[in-house]
């Protein structure tokens, strides 16, 4: 089950320091692309309109998005269309989305969405609204709370701030590799697991079977000694016939029968020895 509206919201607001009420604003597509710079750093946010007022203005700003995801490789498919009617249910299953797209990828470190946001049109009104609101210390994506006057960006060559961490190569493509990667991992540890399992499952099968073979083996050689001896008794042959039934299917080799039940008559899945087989059985 994916994360409640509150839950939502409360992590939109905090990662970009908005004070949005509704899942239904994000229907835009402003917030939705600083959430995803948030993690790459290198989105055309002087194109993004933060005060878009009709679906034509809503459509500029998907486009950003999808020419971001077109650039990182992204195979996710922007329902535009649907979006853009800032419906309850579109933007909420939207959102879930990149939520966990944002677990999974987001670099960590500080991301100034004031300064990124502030170079597209309404974008440095909707900052100095949501200053207005009492965000200006905001919570961190993962709950710590942090003050911008403390925590300054990190300086960077050019005029577009890069996506944290940058430096070390990381972007969506290998990103996605890589959680295709653990997840094939994931998937090999839970196979191999079960694997375990079901060999230890068939060693201690294998263990009992050993265990009630060895006890009938030995009651056949002690009825194959008293035989021998030349005791008969009505025991020594309904334990033969128990010994030496047979299922559907399946018959004992002759060579696998004591001498004296191969001359023996079988009645069924039972064999009696000569002479007795008007015995009453049981």
């Amino acid at each position: 089950m994916g994360e409640s509206r509150v839950e939502l919201l409360a992590w939109v607001n905090a990662l970009l320091g908005l004070n949005y009420t509704k899942i239904e604003q994000l229907g835009t597509g402003a917030a939705y692309c600083q959430v995803f710079d948030s993690i790459w750093g290198d989105l055309q946010m002087h194109k993004v309109k933060y005060d878009a007022r009709h679906e034509y203005e809503y459509v500029q700003n998907y486009k950003v998005l999808q020419l971001a995801f077109e650039q990182h490789k992204i195979d996710k498919a922007i329902p535009v269309e649907r979006l853009i009617k800032c419906k309850f249910q579109d933007n909420i299953e939207f959102t879930q989305w990149a939520k966990r797209f944002h677990d999974m990828y987001y670099p960590g470190g500080y991301y100034d969405a004031a300064a990124r946001r502030k170079a597209g049109p309404g974008g440095a009104a909707r900052s100095k609204a949501s200053m207005g609101g009492g965000s200006a210390n905001s919570l961190h994506p993962n709950g710590n709370t942090r003050s911008a006057a403390h925590h300054p960006p990190t300086a960077r060559s050019g005029s577009a701030l890069s996506r944290p961490g940058s430096s070390h190569g990381h972007s969506a493509g290998s990103g996605a590799s890589a959680a295709a990667m653990q997840a094939l991992q994931r998937q090999v540890a839970e196979l191999t697991q079960v694997n375990e399992e079901q060999v230890a499952s068939l060693a201690a099968l294998e263990k009992e079977r050993d265990f009630y073979f060895g006890k009938l083996r030995d009651i056949e050689i002690l009825i194959q000694q008293e035989a021998a001896r030349g005791v008969q008794s009505d025991l020594i042959t309904l334990t033969q016939q128990i010994l030496y039934a047979t299922d559907d299917g399946f018959e004992v080799p002759e060579d696998a029968l004591p001498g004296d039940m191969m001359d023996g008559e079988y009645l069924g899945d039972q064999m009696l020895p000569p002479g007795e087989e008007d015995m009453e059985t049981f």
